[in-house]
């Protein structure tokens, strides 16, 4: 099977296919290799705002130079959820033989297409070519400010591009465009004079493209070509290894574990002693302030209200949490390659259609557990918790694009195609777990019996209040992360290449270290003081780190980005949503199961009547 991982005869490559996203990377790169003066495609991709990264249209949706039939690449669904749209270009490039200044077209602009390509590079539209799957960017033109009395506002267009292409033996390396050298062609109002190749005919403006192409010879071999790429980029580099990051997240990952495992464990020590010697000596008056969590062992295990909605809340949470370490291993077995487009999207959505059997398994088996009677209702609500959402938001984000024009408008096939990997696998999938599930599902296991009077819950202070649990459940992960966070932001929403998947690894691990730590504390701290009604609050108290991370988007958005306008803004806000209901979801359901371990400890070592 190729996975598009080295040339074509004739420069020609397949297309990376849905199942070679599991299979590329696995092994290592090899060239079929060209031969001097064999044809090497460059395709025109897109362009768009540099300060918008998600905001690309067509590149031939300017006046530019351009086939009379415009041949479209066929990409993979990674590559147009990416918003690629790949087409043949009319550059000639030959393997290994250089062009100097060869004429690529002629055009002439009407003032339309002029003002066109004025906004386009007073907005700094930057355009992306793909040769050989190696991206090349580029600015449309140039703008320069200068001045305050006379302001001086000028306006250029990079008519001629330097294409220096690099190689070793038989295969491509990298490549880039240069414009060092070329002057660019004014476009202020009422340029017309006849001067780099610009002059007026017919009442418009006559511009003519050229382009040069020079090969370099490189010690580098083609299996390495990655490391080249992502050494020099056009975009400005800034994920680094932050090792400041993982030491102030390891610090408060120990912090907490210590306040846990020391001083809580110490504090329940001196609980079952005191409880124990009181049952002995037949006392009943068990009531003792902050330590109060044994008078509730009769309804500490009461069944919760919205039983079917809590279990799908674990179940999708438990499906992410699988998701998210699949990604993090495939990345760090090397199976995602800068080279190759969209491979992470491809790679979750097939990854999230085949743990859908998690999410039903674990929904129907625990809402069983909790005698729970509308398992087909709960199975249709777990296939729903996230999916809903995510079609909604999708809606009108794609409206937006389709507005505008941009590429990452989805096609009606790749639409189709998703819709029925969601009916046809992951749908399916969710039910057949929600079956092997409820019919696995044993018994609850409560160490104490539950009386059918609830116990009244005493007036709670505030600081036991569920809002103030929220805060301190969703700040104290979200500290843990927020440096990793930002890094994260800058690859998702701006232009850098993230490859340090050790280190986000650990990142995700201490995550829901603190997470389940957290859970417990808070989960001890409202059993003392006699509130028995913990089974939404542990979701909610560390399942709250999807709020902190969705103001922290917010605050990215406006400080730490360039990002506007409609396009930008309601993608970026639309998928920052979706973004903290998948930590909500995720984070409460570890703290879940955390806090419902904790508890089942500390009362299946108390004795009981």
């Amino acid at each position: 099977m190729h996975c598009g991982r080295g040339p074509q005869p004739g420069g020609r490559r397949k297309t990376m296919t849905l199942p070679c996203v599991f299979v590329l990377c696995l092994l290592s790169a090899v060239a079929l290799g060209y031969k001097q003066g064999d044809k090497v495609t460059l395709y025109v991709n897109k362009v768009g705002p540099y300060h918008n990264p998600q905001e690309t249209y067509h590149f031939y949706t300017l006046p530019v130079c351009r086939p009379d039939k415009v041949h479209h690449k066929s990409l993979s669904l990674g590559e147009v959820l990416d918003g690629d749209r790949m087409a043949e270009s009319l550059y000639q490039i030959s393997f290994r033989e250089n062009v100097q200044k060869k004429t690529l077209c002629q055009l002439t602009l009407s003032d339309n297409q002029v003002d066109q390509l004025r906004e386009a590079i007073e907005e700094l539209y930057y355009f992306e070519f793909v040769l050989d799957d190696i991206p090349i960017w580029g600015f449309v033109g140039y703008i320069e400010e200068s001045g305050f009395l006379p302001h001086s506002h000028k306006v250029g267009l990079w008519t001629h591009l330097d294409f220096n292409i690099e190689y070793n033996g038989d295969s491509v390396i990298f490549a880039n465009v240069s414009v060092k050298d070329v002057k660019p062609v004014p476009l202020e109002d009422g340029a017309g004079a006849a001067a780099g190749g610009v002059g007026v005919g017919g009442g418009g403006l006559t511009v003519t493209y050229s382009y040069s192409v020079r090969w370099f010879e490189s010690p580098l071999p083609h299996a390495r070509r990655a490391e080249r790429l992502r050494d020099h980029s056009f975009f400005p580099k800034t994920l680094e290894i932050h090792w400041l990051s993982i030491i102030n997240s390891l610090v408060l990952v120990v912090l907490l574990l210590g306040f846990v495992i020391i001083i809580l464990m110490r504090v329940l020590k001196n609980d079952f002693a005191r409880y124990n010697v009181e049952e002995e000596a037949g006392s009943d008056d068990l009531d003792q302030g902050d330590n109060g969590w044994k008078i509730i062992h009769t309804d500490v295990f009461r069944f919760p209200p919205y039983k079917s909605l809590l279990c799908a809340v674990l179940g999708v949470g438990a499906q992410f949490l699988t998701l998210a370490t699949g990604i993090i291993v495939m990345a760090l077995l090397g199976m995602f390659n800068v080279h190759h487009h969209g491979a992470i999207n491809s790679a979750a959505i097939v990854l999230y259609a085949l743990t859908s059997c998690v999410s039903g398994y674990v929904s129907c088996s625990f809402y069983t557990q909790i005698n729970g009677k509308r398992w087909v209702w709960n199975i249709i609500l777990t296939s729903t918790l996230f999916s809903a959402p995510l079609f909604l938001t999708w809606s009108v984000v794609n409206s937006v694009h389709w507005w505008s024009g941009s590429t990452q408008a989805l096609p009606a096939t790749t639409v189709l195609l998703l819709l029925g990997a969601w009916v046809l696998v992951g749908f399916p999938l969710t039910v057949i777990g929600g079956i092997v599930g409820k019919n696995r599902a044993g018994g609850f296991q409560a160490p104490c019996r539950t009386r059918n009077i609830a116990r009244q819950i005493p007036a709670q202070p505030w600081y036991k209040h569920a809002a103030v649990h929220m805060a301190i459940g969703g700040f104290l992960p979200f500290s843990a992360i927020s440096v990793e966070l930002y890094y994260i932001f800058a690859t998702v929403w701006g232009r850098e290449h993230y490859t340090l998947y050790g280190i986000l690894l650990c990142v995700f691990a201490i995550l829901l270290s603190v997470g389940a730590c957290i859970s417990v504390a808070l989960t001890y701290f409202l059993l003392s003081g006699e509130d028995y009604r913990w089974w939404w609050r542990s979701v909610l108290s560390t399942g709250s780190t999807g709020l902190f991370i969705f103001i922290y988007s917010v605050f990215y958005y406006r400080n730490r980005s360039s990002m506007s306008g409609p396009v930008q803004s309601t993608e970026f806000f639309g998928y920052s949503l979706l973004t903290a209901l998948v930590f909500s979801l995720m984070l409460g359901s570890v703290s879940f199961w955390a806090s419902l371990a904790f508890i089942r400890y500390i009362y299946r070592s108390l004795k009981m009547d």
